[in-house]
């Protein structure tokens, strides 16, 4: 009869037993996920179209209305900027980014997936991450690709009549720069707020609420009022990159470096929130 020992039965076990999951592993688990997703190609040519296509039609319009200016607005040309990022396409965008944001996270609560998922990874907050990281990437990539086609398109069209302005504009760098990075912020932000919820139509609602429909209530006339909308994501975009040639007194005291705050806090607020509830609340 042959006996096992300890040795050998500890050398069997580890031989069989699975080494744990590295962070790249868990980052190529998820974005295996967001690319499987029919919906993520959809949304991003969906958002590149709308974007694109509005930046060429309120270029369009400058441009067949240019010959009507004033001299003063066809020498500054200060509808420029506003043509290249258009705001009522970029609210689009931001909606695009936190629905995305929070199906990566309330799909898996949704099917039970987050079971299996917990169950092979239990280390929470690493997947959490591995989510996040995705998530930045991926909107990162594509705010930089819907930012340059509206950029181009437009600057092509105003062109025409010598009033476009070229990209290494100190002015055109920073609005490409916070029209960009719009997407993962908000994307990160709707990840959070999927972690929190966990059900897909009250995320995306109280995401979509958070971002685009809050700041409309508050008061630019009050400065506490003030204070709260220069706070917001929508609001710190419009002050990067919605540029008319406005004094900085018009923007009710948000700055330059404020607003590059606020698009630094909202993320990292909602992913700290989201560790936290993740590690403390059953699945």
């Amino acid at each position: 009869m042959t006996s096992t020992t300890p040795h050998a039965t500890a050398t069997t076990s580890a031989a069989v037993g699975e080494p744990p999951a590295r962070f790249p592993d868990l980052v190529a688990a998820e974005w295996i996920k967001v690319r499987s997703l029919r919906s993520t190609p959809w949304v991003i040519v969906l958002v590149t179209l709308v974007v694109t296509g509005v930046a060429a039609a309120r270029a369009l319009a400058d441009y067949n209305n240019f010959p009507s200016y004033n001299a003063l607005t066809r020498r500054e040309h200060p509808f420029s900027l506003g043509d290249a990022f258009p705001a009522e396409a970029y609210l689009t965008l931001m909606l695009a980014a936190v629905a995305v944001g929070a199906i990566a996270t309330v799909s898996e609560y949704g099917s039970g997936l987050i079971r299996t998922t917990t169950v092979a990874v239990p280390a929470r907050g690493a997947v959490v991450l591995a989510k996040a990281v995705v998530q930045a990437v991926l909107w990162t990539v594509v705010g930089a690709l819907v930012a340059l086609c509206s950029f181009l398109v437009s600057q092509a069209i105003l062109g025409a009549r010598d009033a476009a302005i070229p990209i290494s504009d100190p002015d055109a760098l920073r609005a490409f720069a916070a029209s960009a990075l719009l997407g993962p912020v908000c994307a990160l932000v709707g990840l959070g707020l999927g972690v929190l919820i966990r059900h897909s139509a009250t995320t995306v609602v109280a995401g979509s609420f958070v971002l685009l429909l809050l700041p409309v209530f508050f008061s630019s006339r009050k400065p506490l009022s003030a204070a709260f909308a220069n706070a917001m994501v929508r609001n710190a975009w419009q002050r990067l990159a919605q540029i008319y040639g406005t004094p900085a007194e018009a923007y009710n005291g948000a700055t330059v470096a404020g607003s590059w705050t606020v698009y630094v806090l909202w993320p990292l607020v909602a992913l700290a929130l989201a560790l936290v509830v993740v590690r403390r609340r059953d699945v």
